[in-house]
């Protein structure tokens, strides 16, 4: 095998969980980078998977905003994937909370990759936040339909601070890229992530969202909001192929179709019913200028993304890794049964 040992941030987490899975199922040796080693729950359900598999577990402490952390677990590493960011829809201070982790943890892990001396591929999970900003920048730029070509040139510290923080770190990834010649950089780059959770310790908004959905937040009226969507499973095959394939380069979109809020509703309500208390309308635009704050949402927000469609390409993760993509109601169907099952739903 030519990359047995592999460093992993954010192996914990909802992304993490599952490339951490295959990877210890494919037979490789994953060092494993938690915050706190005491902190057993959140990373138990990954040891409980490696006592079944060929591959193994190696835990090393380090932390996004601590230079120097990853030198130690990347020292003898033949690759690395980088994952840990924060993805959370609620927050209070989003330097402190998006923007300087996003942004330093890249800079130290791929610094660690440098100082490595053995790392040849880093796999950075970005995000179609990455590629655009706002609905209305396929509009405004004229596009048919994003692709890998595009970047988010709208998002601010004061709009959009996840997307902010997210465009922030690829670009200073593909900056460090250049300023060495040992590793080669592969970014994927998925759309709104679902599908079954692996742990109930994750803290991911993707779980956030549908627990949202679910219990009623916008029974009233769901706004018509565009989203890519992706399979979780789909996103870690992506990330294995990634590091397996040779021929792999550059950024990856990652979407098995886009669909806005209330159309996706319909179709859980479709297989659910009356079961959980689903959207019964579309929330007009000029409603949701004045109660938009009540979901988080500014009017600059509700302006540039509510009535906007969009179309994400995600032929080059097709044709260059062999990414099937599994239909959206099966991952919903997944994800829902799972979350029942670690009681992560309210009756």
């Amino acid at each position: 095998m030519l990359y047995k040992t592999v460093l992993v941030t954010g192996g914990t987490g909802y992304v993490g969980s599952w490339v951490v899975k295959y990877l210890l199922e494919n037979g490789y040796t994953v060092r494993l980078t938690v915050r706190k080693k005491t902190n057993l729950k959140k990373y138990q359900h990954l040891l409980d998977i490696a006592e079944s598999c060929e591959g193994a577990i190696k835990l090393y402490e380090a932390s996004l905003l601590k230079e120097g952390s990853y030198d130690e677990p990347a020292k003898g590493c033949s690759a690395v994937f980088h994952i840990a960011s924060p993805f959370v829809l609620k927050f209070k201070d989003p330097q402190k909370e998006l923007v300087d982790p996003a942004l330093m943890g890249t800079k130290n892990v791929l610094n660690a990759a440098s100082k490595s001396g053995t790392i040849k591929k880093v796999i950075l999970t970005s995000s179609v936040a990455a590629v655009f900003g706002d609905n209305s920048d396929m509009a405004n730029l004229g596009l048919k339909e994003f692709t890998e070509k595009n970047f988010n040139e709208t998002s601010t510290l004061q709009h959009q601070p996840y997307s902010y923080s997210k465009v922030l770190a690829e670009r200073e990834a593909w900056k460090l890229e250049k300023e060495q010649s040992n590793w080669k950089l592969i970014v994927m780059n998925p759309s709104f992530v679902m599908g079954p959770p692996l742990s109930k310790t994750s803290n991911s908004g993707s779980i956030s969202f549908i627990q949202d959905m679910l219990g009623g937040k916008f029974y009233t009226g769901a706004p018509n909001l565009d989203f890519g969507f992706v399979d979780v499973r789909e996103v870690a095959k992506a990330h294995i192929l990634g590091l397996e394939s040779e021929a792999a380069e550059g950024r990856y979109i990652l979407c098995e179709q886009t669909i806005n809020m209330f159309d996706f509703a319909s179709l859980l309500k479709g297989k659910y019913g009356n079961k959980y208390p689903l959207p019964i309308m579309k929330a007009p635009k000029f409603l949701l200028y004045i109660i938009g704050w009540m979901f988080g949402s500014t009017f600059t927000f509700v302006k540039r993304n509510v009535g906007y469609p969009i179309s994400l390409n995600a032929t080059k993760s097709m044709n260059s890794l062999g990414m099937k993509y599994r239909p959206l109601m099966e991952t919903m169907g997944d994800m829902i049964s799972k979350m029942n099952a670690l009681q992560l739903l309210k009756k």
